[in-house]
């Protein structure tokens, strides 16, 4: 089968190799759309540090060469024999996290932080070939659903947006800021303004910013990078009870902090490569809290996920318009997003064309 092969920093390979076949637990997919991130693009310029490529990983032992792609969908090939609810030929979309179910944390409800948590595309092969094998635990059946293929490979990103707004506890009518309208914080403000608050969008890009518009943000700001984020923000009565920063830039944190209101709630969205100051001194006399987010929680957060996506179908051709063929991964995927160049807020590839096509919603 053919498959784009992770060997390295900036050495991505279209390869054959040979189609897995699935555990007793998992399916064999046959991949139909699959989405790239900020943590492959990660990985492809700096890496590897998240992909077993030169040590085993010790979860799922997997080392060497790998398939990366963690956001997919597709359909059926082959039921593991322990697996009920699935059949030849369904669509499925994946969340691609595997927990063990068992330790403290599972036992807690919280899986995302499972002592021996791995993820599909991260630590063993995933989505960007034309077949990949995944727990069936951690698929959702869509074949009767009013999702495309396409759509149902944004939804382990929308559960990503999903999570992070579940942990700021929002509750409709809040005034939220969300600091960055791309991958994640699109889904973000869409999740957060159909909960019912007021989201203002803040970004630099105002074709980003009027994709949030029309996924639901009831204010834009467009920042420059001529002065400090909070300088830009401060004074135009937002007055936030939830911030997000989904940016990963140290100064997008000083902004959040700053921004939110006295006992309001600041939750990090984006990752940081390095310790960002924090101004503990207004989290401690303002009761400001300052949150954690990681991946999501399957039980908790897939199923709604599905829900949003469902609900206007049409609007995710802006977050997506095209679909690229397995061999533009790199050019016109990876490069672009390392590079900082124009790119659509999500990028979709389907390893079964040669031609780059529209995105597909209905």
């Amino acid at each position: 089968m053919k498959a784009a092969v992770y060997h390295g920093r900036f050495d991505i390979r279209m390869e054959e190799i040979e189609r897995p076949e699935p555990a007793d637990d998992e399916l064999l997919v046959a991949v139909t759309g699959v989405g790239i991130c900020g943590t492959d693009a990660t990985e492809f310029a700096h890496g590897p540090t998240m992909f077993p490529i030169e040590h085993r990983h010790e979860v799922t032992g997997h080392v060497g060469p790998m398939v990366p792609g963690h956001e997919f969908a597709g359909r059926v090939v082959r039921v593991g024999s322990a697996v009920t609810g699935f059949r030849e030929g369904d669509l499925i979309t994946s969340g691609a996290g595997i927990s063990c179910g068992t330790c403290p944390r599972c036992l807690e409800g919280r899986t995302n932080l499972c002592d021996r948590y791995s993820t599909v595309g991260l630590q063993r092969n995933g989505g960007l070939a034309e077949f990949t094998t995944v727990p069936a635990i951690a698929c959702v059946n869509v074949e009767h659903r009013s999702l495309t293929s396409d759509v149902a490979a944004m939804a382990q990103p929308m559960s990503i947006a999903v999570h992070a707004m579940r942990r700021g506890r929002l509750h409709g009518g809040e005034r939220v800021v969300v600091l960055g309208a791309g991958g994640i914080g699109a889904f973000l403000i869409h999740a957060a303004a159909k909960e019912g608050a007021e989201v203002t969008a803040v970004d630099l890009d105002s074709d980003r910013l009027a994709t949030a518009q029309a996924l639901g943000a009831a204010n834009l700001i467009q920042t420059d990078r001529e002065s400090s984020i909070l300088e830009q923000l401060t004074g135009r009565g937002l007055d936030p009870t939830v911030v997000y920063e989904c940016t990963g830039i140290p100064p997008a944190v000083e902004a959040a902090v700053g921004l939110t209101v006295r006992g309001g709630r600041v939750v990090m969205v984006g990752l940081h490569k390095a310790p960002v100051p924090v101004d503990l001194l207004s989290l401690s006399l303002q009761e400001k809290e300052l949150i954690g987010t990681l991946a999501h929680v399957f039980g908790a957060d897939f199923g709604h996920s599905i829900e949003l996506l469902e609900d206007e179908t049409d609007l995710w051709t802006l977050v997506a318009p095209t679909v690229l063929p397995l061999e533009e991964l790199v050019d016109h995927g990876l490069k672009p997003m390392v590079d900082g160049g124009p790119t659509p807020i999500k990028t979709l590839l389907d390893p079964r064309i040669d031609t780059a096509r529209p995105v597909q919603t209905s």
